[in-house]
């Protein structure tokens, strides 16, 4: 059971008030806020510890090294991986791009197919898109029911082609809040021979991953979705596919030989972390490791369960609002899209801040998907830790005046 009112206290940005009211926070699917224990983090690496890593042999050099690198071993334990496959990236598009760039770019040949689904966010479209273009692959996607999920049938249907060799999947859809079946759609790769790329930015915030389990070849995330900074992503690579993995910012740090002839790469995760790293945030990022382990995942995800089922009961009861996606909390994250009718998405955005009420307005970087929703975007809100139903309820309350506002 996690006490919110309690927890509000470790962010202090929920001192402010927003337009007279206090702030309603309900987009942490953007960007979630930062407890004082990883704002203080950050501080104290400037102050004590500030110096570049890997190559310094001094005292100081050494402590960020040693403190750089024990993120990187909390995070592995975190996800259940090695520390010898997680990379740094700055977020999770970079992850993705890095692996669309560094491995596939290598392997995928002409008229070779990537399988995506229709609920993808643009991060996990683009790459996969350009790099389409440039060896003259296929691209085909996954159909998004009237549910907001997947068929396996589809899946199976699709991978029967053979031409198909990779697929690339979100684990949990920034818009419908659908979590998708990673362990037994990664069964079913493994049987065709298809690799599997996750983009877990909304889902390792929120429940509990073990990459081990799942059986995913690559997995990307980011920390400022997850209570850490921006400017922080991980990309977990499966061990032996580690070597055939080109650095996709080779560079200072990555190299242990550069001659006018030749070029010799280190053999650990450092070839992949070209140039200096986001050092003091990777730091306060074990901050909020710790933070969420305190917590425990499985407290998170029964908080967010109950939130997210009082939200859709509320939400379902207002006239004209329509909801996208599944309504049974057990199998969708906390993400709520929704629209009223005769209002665009933007203006509901604008008249909720009047209220102090944060939410995303927009296609959310999902435009495939609103398409097939038959919508140009959707105002968006997505719960964490520090919610109640308390915002919940001034959520309503915003709706509302926003419904009056258009009935003028």
């Amino acid at each position: 059971m996690i006490n919110v009112n309690l927890i509000k206290k470790d962010f202090p940005i929920f001192k402010r008030k927003i337009n007279g009211n206090g702030l309603v926070y309900l987009d942490s699917a953007a960007t979630s806020q930062k407890p004082k224990q990883v704002i203080n983090a950050i501080t104290k690496f400037y102050e004590t510890y500030n110096s570049n890593i890997h190559r310094g042999i001094y005292t100081l050099s050494e402590e960020a090294t040693d403190l750089y690198e024990k993120t990187r071993e909390k995070v592995a334990k975190f996800i259940n991986a090695d520390k010898e496959e997680i990379i740094f990236t700055k977020n999770t598009t970079e992850s993705i791009n890095s692996v669309v760039f560094g491995y596939f770019a290598n392997i995928l040949r002409k008229n070779d197919i990537i399988l995506l689904t229709e609920m993808e966010h643009n991060s996990n479209i683009v790459p996969w898109r350009l790099l389409a273009k440039k060896l003259k692959l296929k691209i085909g996607y996954l159909n998004v029911n009237k549910d907001g999920e997947i068929n396996l049938r589809e899946l199976i249907a699709k991978l029967r082609s053979r031409k198909v060799k990779v697929l690339g999947i979100t684990h949990v859809s920034n818009v419908l809040g659908t979590i998708n079946p990673i362990k037994d759609i990664a069964k079913i790769c493994k049987k065709y021979k298809i690799r599997l790329v996750i983009d877990g930015a909304q889902a390792v915030p929120h429940i509990k991953v073990d990459v081990r389990d799942l059986g995913c070849d690559f997995y990307a995330f980011s920390a400022h979705k997850m209570l850490g900074p921006t400017g922080v992503g991980i990309l977990y690579v499966k061990k032996e596919l580690l070597n055939k993995l080109t650095p996709f910012i080779p560079g200072g740090g990555t190299v242990l030989e550069v001659t006018k002839e030749n070029l010799r790469f280190k053999d650990n995760v450092e070839r992949y972390e070209g140039g200096t790293q986001n050092i003091a945030d990777v730091v306060a990022f074990s901050h909020t490791l710790d933070y969420l382990n305190d917590l425990g995942m499985e407290n998170v995800r029964e908080h967010e369960i109950n939130l997210t089922d009082y939200a859709l009961k509320k939400l379902s009861k207002i006239n004209g609002l329509e909801i996208y996606g599944n309504n049974n909390p057990e199998r969708r994250a906390g993400v709520i899209a929704f629209n009223i009718k005769g209002i665009h998405a933007h203006d509901m955005a604008t008249l909720l801040d009047e209220k102090g009420i944060c939410v995303r307005a927009s296609h959310h970087c999902a435009m495939i998907l609103h398409r097939k929703l038959g919508i140009s975007g959707s105002a968006r809100a997505s719960f964490y830790i520090y919610n109640t139903k308390k915002d919940v309820d001034k959520l309503i309350e915003g709706i509302n005046y926003a419904k009056k506002v258009f009935e003028k």
